[in-house]
């Protein structure tokens, strides 16, 4: 069975920054989701993206393996997580990637997802991060909104996120 991308939605931010990328009035018409995501903070960091679904932020569980550099590599449990954004002190004009895959998002079954995530910086610090996370809700998901976990901390202009779905052909 081939499977079929249809771009939903896309959002990229403006000149002023944005605390959040929203997603909302997402049809249940496709049988997954897939999020693509290039970001860039204001402020602070290197922060970690967060992912949201429906306006909730809770009944989230996750876990997430990232190496940092030349350092060994970690996994911890992180709620929400799926990658980290490129900090201001990183090399100029780079983005932070990160991919999402929600399978049966219109379900009436909890929401699982998995994120593989890249921060680019010319340097030895420099994030690659795959995570998975529940959202134990049987609503479907009709909004998705990204933010960065620093309260201060925005996603700069030219930040992108493409909200695409898939269909089973």
């Amino acid at each position: 069975m081939a499977n079929t991308f249809e771009l939903i939605a896309s959002s990229t931010v403006g000149a002023g920054g944005a605390s959040s990328i929203d997603f909302t009035s997402i049809p249940s018409t496709y049988t997954d989701l897939v999020l693509k995501v290039s970001a860039r903070g204001s402020a602070g960091g290197p922060n970690g993206l967060f992912i949201a679904f429906n306006g909730s932020t809770s009944n989230f569980t996750g876990k997430y393996l990232q190496g940092a550099g030349t350092g060994t590599p970690s996994s911890s449990s992180l709620a929400r997580y799926i990658g980290t954004e490129v900090a201001p002190t990183f090399t100029a004009n780079t983005f932070g990637n990160a991919e999402v895959y929600i399978p049966n998002y219109a379900s009436s079954n909890n929401k699982s997802f998995s994120a593989d995530a890249v921060s680019e910086n010319n340097a030895t610090e420099a994030y690659a991060t795959l995570a998975a996370g529940l959202w134990s809700i049987t609503t479907a998901i009709n909004q998705v909104t990204l933010t960065i976990s620093s309260g201060s901390s925005n996603f700069v202009q030219y930040s992108t996120a493409y909200l695409y779905g898939v269909k089973n052909a």
